[in-house]
């Protein structure tokens, strides 16, 4: 979910303004600041001085002239749409001394268009076609922070991160295909201070929704013609195990094929496959799509998912013995089905993530994102994992319930940097318990164990308990008595 502007933006944007010029002012010089910038903010803040953005002197790199644009434009899958959104928004931006932007997916700014005056001061800032606003360019902005964090958002004054535009409010929200999931682009509306309206980010993200609505309906006709147009060739296997499928592997039709998986993975145009459920076919590429046939069925060994999250180091996530790079999202996600392998629904899963304010076609999309990394590991309807799993997290929980040394498996707090509601709960939880069975235990191997996790090592009970249990002869007992005096 998108995170909300403060109510004083509302309330007295001026004042707000000058405030939050004094916390960037003051985060930028290392001092205290009088309150801190939105969580949002200062990640995005953080991402984009990582990149090397000098909040005093960048400019957005101009990487299309107008000739090449032309061309960029054309070729852009949010061109079809940008008659609904001017519709939309040109109007409204118009009136309120706004003006819209479309950019691609690296921040590029492809369209502007709204209030003449916004326009001609938006060039003494660069803010014009063929910039590119993407987070490592230009710092924090909404356009760049949108598309970085795959969510709408608000950015008002010197909540940018490059001084130059402290006199700017914008909103922008995502847009993804609907066909893949990926990010299109984004949709923003920006303009002077003054202009900052409580409705911005809601138009955008309306704007957005509309965008991908149109998409999806344009994306439907294509199949059903290309499904047309191709009927031949599946009604020509006279009964055979067949399917047609889109240039990207979507399913539009099928024979004889009982379940399959709404998309089939063809990123080798023709050739063997074998399906998730072990079932092997072949795809031949037609003038449109492929036509996937179907032959037998083979034994398939379900994959292992590998999941260590009980650490003070990095998590990782092996599937077959393969690393996976993940988000914390997504390990989140992992957790949780691991908890429940009965299945989730979205609504559920979203709830568990986020709270209250879950969103489940938030979830959606990120289940969408997670299967293109594990592919059928993670099942729909519910969601669910198809995998033998291995967790630490799993391990401890059967040590705490078998009475056996839960410790050994304990490695660290479960993924720490989570504030999903669910696992934080699991998080405190399964410390609480490995905690109190070292204590009550009062084995010095397991006090030993938890005490060099960042749960136990300040933790004066577990030292004290060290202390009494260790004999004098250990080497260990000499360090945690130092390490006793310096907590007293």
């Amino acid at each position: 979910m998108a995170e909300q502007p403060e109510p004083d933006l509302l309330r007295d944007p001026e004042s707000y303004a000058r405030l939050l010029r004094h916390v960037h002012e003051a985060v930028l010089s290392g001092v205290p600041a009088p309150r801190s910038p939105r969580s949002v903010i200062s990640q995005s803040w953080d991402r984009s001085l990582a990149a090397r953005v000098d909040p005093d002197a960048m400019r957005p790199p101009l990487v299309y002239g107008a000739a090449e644009l032309r061309a960029v434009r054309d070729e852009h899958p949010l061109a079809p749409v940008l008659p609904l959104l001017r519709q939309t928004l040109v109007s409204i931006a118009d009136d309120a001394e706004h003006m819209m932007i479309i950019t691609d997916v690296d921040g590029l700014i492809l369209w502007r268009e709204g209030a003449n005056a916004v326009l001609h001061r938006a060039e003494g800032v660069q803010l014009t076609e063929g910039t590119r606003w993407s987070e490592e360019a230009i710092g924090t902005n909404a356009m760049g922070t949108s598309l970085a964090t795959g969510e709408p958002v608000q950015i008002y004054s010197a909540e940018h991160l490059v001084r130059a535009y402290h006199a700017w409010t914008c909103a922008a929200a995502p847009v993804r295909d609907p066909e893949t999931g990926l990010l299109l682009g984004s949709i923003d509306v920006s303009g002077p201070l003054r202009t900052v309206h409580p409705a911005m980010l809601a138009l955008v993200t309306a704007a957005a929704q509309l965008a991908e609505g149109q998409l999806r309906a344009q994306l439907a006709v294509r199949e059903e013609r290309l499904r047309r147009n191709n009927m031949r060739h599946l009604e020509a296997l006279r009964g055979e195990a067949g399917a047609l499928l889109s240039a990207t592997g979507r399913v539009l039709a099928s024979e004889s094929c009982g379940d399959l998986p709404s998309t089939v993975d063809i990123r080798r145009t023709g050739g063997a496959i074998t399906l998730p459920d072990g079932r092997l076919g072949a795809v031949e590429p037609l003038d449109e799509g492929f036509l996937l046939r179907l032959r037998t069925r083979a034994p398939r060994q379900r994959p292992k998912l590998a999941l260590e999250f009980l650490t003070d180091g990095a998590p990782s996530i092996a599937v077959d013995g393969r690393e996976i790079p993940f988000t914390l999202r997504h390990a989140e996600i992992l957790i949780l089905l691991a908890l429940h392998p009965a299945g989730l629904s979205a609504e559920r899963l979203a709830l568990l993530l986020y709270g209250d304010a879950g969103n489940p076609v938030t979830v959606r999309a990120e289940i969408h994102r997670l299967r293109a990394q594990l592919g059928d590991v993670v099942r729909t309807r519910p969601y669910r994992l198809a995998a033998d799993v291995d967790a630490d997290f799993l391990r401890a929980r059967t040590a705490l319930r078998q009475g056996t040394d839960a410790a050994k498996t304990f490695r660290g707090p479960l993924l720490p940097e989570s504030e999903a509601p669910a696992v934080l709960e699991e998080r405190e939880s399964l410390t609480a318990s490995v905690r109190r069975v070292a204590l009550t235990g009062r084995n010095p191997e397991s006090l030993w164990s938890f005490w060099e996790t960042s749960c136990g090592v300040d933790d004066l009970e577990i030292v004290d308990a060290l202390c009494d249990l260790l004999p004098d002869d250990d080497p260990r007992r000499a360090v945690v008595l130092t390490h006793r005096a310096r907590l007293r």
